[in-house]
Order: C-alpha cells, then structure tokens, then sequence
C-alpha cells in the first residue's frame, strides 16, 4: 500500500525507527467496527504498526496480543461516554455514536473521529481536553485527520495547544511500538526512552 502524504509528512519528524511488525487485515478489521477507516490512519498503522508516540496511545482497530494492552483498540476509549455527559462540541448535533476513538493518553485526554460523513477522508478529529478551564467546553472540533492533527500539533501549527497537555506541543515525540516497550518493560528499561529503569527491581514484569 502507498504511502500516505500525511505519513510521509509525519516520518519526517517522528522516525519509525521502533516500529511494530502487525499485519492488519483491513477488510476484517473494518467488519468487525462495521465502519470504512480513513486512509491516513491505515497508511499510519502499516507504516508504523501499533504503538504510542510519547505519551500519546494511538489504538489499533482490532486488540492486539501484548500483555495488559489487549482490551485498548478503536471504540474502546472513554470518548463516546464523555461526549454524551458533555453534549459534545458546542453548537455541534451529532450524538455519541458518530464519536469513534482513535488515541487517549497525554494526561488523559481523548481524541476521536467525529463520524459526520459518508468518506471517512472527510471524518474532523474532536478531542475532549482534561485540563481545561471550567467556563470552556472539554470538547473542540478540528477540520483535518488524525495524522495532520498529530503534526501540526507537534510542529505548533494550531493557534494553541489543541489538547489540554503541552507535552508534544512544539516538540515531535519518539514512536515506539507496544512490543518493543514491553520488550524493555521485561528487560528492566524504561518503555519509553530505553534507558535503565532504576525502580525496575522493584516491579519486575514477566515474559508472559
């Protein structure tokens, strides 16, 4: 499969040097969510394979076999259910079944698709912000897919920050894929950096 340009865009400052080796079956994955997938997300999984970008977890479409990660995949966030106690982005009609997760992480918050089209290209990226002030909605709405929103967040392209942690705002992060961090977990490394975990001994993670 091609490319994607946005993936192209994105291997220019976040590498795949530690990449996963997964094999997606699209047409079964697409089954199973009963949905079409937007083509950057599937050009970002076959070029990268299922991992986290800093502290930022981008789920797989289907549950994957690594230890204590087997229940994180797409729709498995808390997304749809913040949405519904929320009522979502303001001004914005769709209901939380049109809200499908793609990533979760940097301090807790959530991004998704927001579903509003019959080409999935066309799909915005919603994210609820955890750390946001009380008189503003969680939820804001931005016109462009996931792999350009992981970009122009990573290269300070927004306005402002768009999630409520600063952590890969204007500083692209390190891809490493879940079986290389567990690789690391067991080896007593750090899953993130590599680098020796000096509390390791203390949680010693199996093999298994």
């Amino acid at each position: 499969m091609t490319v994607h340009p946005d993936v192209e865009t994105l291997l220019r400052i976040v590498p795949a040097e530690h990449r996963g080796e997964e094999h997606i079956d699209w047409t079964a994955a697409e089954a199973v969510l009963g949905t079409k997938l937007p083509s950057d997300y599937m050009s970002l999984m076959n070029t990268y394979g299922v991992g986290d970008i800093g502290e930022l977890v981008i789920l797989p479409p289907l549950p994957v076999d690594v230890p204590n990660l087997n229940d994180c995949h797409i729709g498995s966030g808390s997304a749809r259910w913040l949405w519904e106690l929320d009522g979502g982005v303001p001004g914005v009609s769709a209901g939380p079944d049109a809200v499908l997760s793609w990533g979760t992480g940097c301090n807790a918050n959530e991004m998704a698709w927001l579903m509003t089209d019959a080409d999935p290209d066309k799909w915005p990226v919603v994210a609820w912000r955890r750390q946001i002030a009380f008189r503003d909605s969680h939820w804001k709405i931005f016109d462009c897919g996931m792999v350009k929103f992981l970009t122009r967040m990573m290269l300070a392209e927004f306005d402002e920050c768009p999630l409520g942690d600063a952590s890969l705002w204007g500083r692209p992060g390190v891809f490493v894929s879940w079986r290389e961090q567990r690789r690391r977990l067991v080896a007593g490394l750090d899953p993130l950096t590599g680098e020796p975990d000096p509390y390791a001994e203390m949680f010693p993670i199996s093999d298994e």
